[in-house]
């Protein structure tokens, strides 16, 4: 069930917790949004756009990605680009590969994916989302801005999402 007042979930500390909370509601919108989508539905694009199969599976390597790089300080090795890379980028290859599976496949792979990251968090304290890292162009950034970026790409994408879904819906009336 989806709640409208932001806490700290069970099992974390109170910050973690809260950003957890945020996380589990994004995912449960988008979820609720895409869960009785066909698959003609899910790899339907516009020209030059992405399928929202494909949008999907970013999301799930977005968190990886920010998995790798707040849990492990590394960027993904060259076996994880082969498995995430794609979906990553998104574009016309994302589109021709990603592709003809059901909306359960992709989320199972969204799920197996924040699964992952709510066990690696549980083992994290508050001081931790704030410890400051620098890119390698000398950028500051902290582990709570790498999370509110997780947040924010699938927030983004889940919009483009409601959008394709209502010019699909649009394009198979006119048809």
């Amino acid at each position: 069930m989806i709640t409208y007042q932001v806490h700290p979930e069970k099992g974390f500390t109170d910050k973690i917790g809260e950003l957890v909370f945020m996380l589990e509601h994004v995912r449960a919108v988008t979820i609720q949004e895409v869960a009785d989508l066909t698959e003609e539905e899910l790899d339907y694009s516009k020209p030059g756009g992405n399928s929202i199969g494909a949008l999907l599976s970013h999301m799930a390597s977005i968190e990886y990605v920010h998995q790798q790089i707040s849990f492990e300080n590394r960027d993904l090795t060259e076996d994880e680009v082969a498995v995430w890379g794609i979906a990553l980028e998104l574009g016309q290859k994302a589109n021709e590969t990603i592709n003809s599976s059901s909306v359960d496949d992709y989320l199972d792979v969204l799920e197996s994916t924040r699964d992952q990251t709510l066990e690696l968090l549980k083992e994290k304290d508050d001081e931790w989302l704030y410890e400051e890292r620098e890119w390698p162009n000398g950028k500051k950034y902290n582990q709570y801005y790498l999370w509110f970026h997780v947040l924010e790409d699938e927030i983004n994408h889940r919009g483009q999402i409601r959008a394709m879904v209502r010019s699909y819906k649009d394009k198979t009336v006119r048809t």
